[in-house]
Order: structure tokens, then C-alpha cells, then sequence
């Protein structure tokens, strides 16, 4: 099937991990990693990320990405996904559910785009996750390559 909308956008995560930038973090932990195995099984990050349509952290954001991911495998990096793409801008407005397992290890992930409101009412896809960048525990950058096969 060919897709009735696609969009490319860059997710930014900046992260508080106990340090003092406090002011710029973006997400948070909810709760503390178990003591099962050594990969975080079952800490909870909560987040209100900026998206942009390009790889520049400042650049103006198109769309806030507001959701959590907490950490489900004792004996690799795998994490549950589940958050909304919220839109008000010239382009767009409304807003696009996503959720799936991250397998951290895996080049492309995929999400499920579950729905939508506005410009996106019950919209359903695919979500590509590519990991673009990392800098240790403080930030990383995915590119996520979203095609919506449903569009009302």
C-alpha cells in the first residue's frame, strides 16, 4: 500500500539522570530500575520531548512528544514505548498515538501509530525508529520516519 501521509521528524531526549541540568532535562525517571539482571528491567521514564524536522536540538519544534518508556527485559535493553505526538502549529494540529517495544540493539525499530485527533483523526501506520545519536546518559536523537496508511 502506498501511504496518504509521511512524515520525517527528530525526536530529542534530554535526559536527567541525577545530574544538575535540571532546567533543560526533558524526561525524568518515575521509578527505579529492579535488582533483575543488569538492563534497568522495570524503570520508568516519563518525558515531554521537543520533535523537530531536522537533527538541530534547537531548532523549532513541529510537535511536543509526551508519553514514557520503562526498561522489560532482565537480560537485554528492550523498552515499551507509548506516547503522544501533540501538533499546533501552521502545518498540522491534533495529535498521533504511538506505541512499541524499542529493541535498543535493532538498526529499525517500528511502532504502531494507534490513532489520532485533528488532522490525524484515526489515523493508523507505521512509525520507523532509526537511533540517530546518543551522548551517554544525558541525550539521544531518533529519526522517525512516520507513513500513515489510514487518513480521514
Amino acid at each position: 500500500m502506498k501511504p496518504c501521509k509521511q512524515l520525517e521528524l527528530y525526536y530529542h531526549d534530554l535526559l536527567h539522570e541525577g545530574g544538575n541540568d535540571i532546567a533543560n532535562a526533558t524526561s525524568a525517571a518515575a521509578t527505579n530500575a529492579t535488582k533483575l539482571g543488569n538492563f534497568k528491567l522495570g524503570k520508568l521514564i516519563i518525558f515531554d520531548d521537543p520533535m523537530t524536522n531536522d537533527r538541530n536540538l534547537r531548532s523549532p519544534p513541529v510537535a511536543k512528544a509526551q508519553g514514557f518508556y520503562f526498561y522489560t527485559m532482565k537480560t537485554d535493553y528492550i523498552a515499551l514505548f507509548a506516547y503522544t505526538l501533540i501538533f499546533n502549529s501552521t502545518d498540522y494540529r491534533g495529535t498521533l498515538n504511538i506505541m512499541g517495544a524499542d529493541l535498543m540493539n535493532a538498526e529499525t525499530r517500528d511502532f504502531s501509530v494507534v490513532g489520532g485527533t485533528g488532522d490525524f483523526f484515526m489515523a493508523r501506520g507505521i512509525a520507523a525508529i532509526i537511533t540517530d545519536y546518543v551522548l551517554g546518559l544525558e541525550y539521544f536523537r531518533l529519526k522517525m520516519n512516520t507513513k500513515l496508511y489510514e487518513c480521514y
